[in-house]
C-alpha cells in the first residue's frame, strides 16, 4: 500500500514571519547569520534549516521558537501570528 502525499505542505505558522522579522533586523542578516544567532542560543541548526522553515517545509520546536522570539526581540504570538496591528 502506497502512502498519499498531503496537500498539507506548510509545517509551521512562523515561517514567513522568521523571514519578515529577520529582514527586519538592522543588520539584515542572511539565513546562514540568522543560523550563527541560533546556535549562540544553543540551537544545533543551519542555513538550509533556516531557509527550509521559512518556506514553511520544516517544523519548528518550542526551543527554535523561543529563540527566534529573543534574537527578534518580538513576542512568541508575533511569530506565529504576525503583529497584533495586522489582525
Amino acid at each position: 500500500m502506497t502512502k498519499q502525499k498531503s496537500s498539507f505542505e506548510n509545517r509551521n505558522l512562523c515561517g514567513k514571519n522568521v523571514a519578515r522579522f529577520r529582514n527586519l533586523l538592522a543588520d539584515h542578516p542572511s539565513q546562514e547569520k540568522l543560523a550563527a544567532k541560533m546556535q549562540l542560543k544553543g540551537l544545533n541548526i543551519n542555513k538550509n534549516a533556516i531557509q527550509r522553515i521559512e518556506c514553511g517545509k520544516r517544523m519548528v520546536t518550542d526551543r527554535e521558537l523561543d529563540a527566534f522570539s529573543q534574537i527578534f526581540n518580538v513576542p512568541v504570538d508575533e511569530l506565529l501570528y504576525g503583529p497584533k496591528d495586522e489582525a
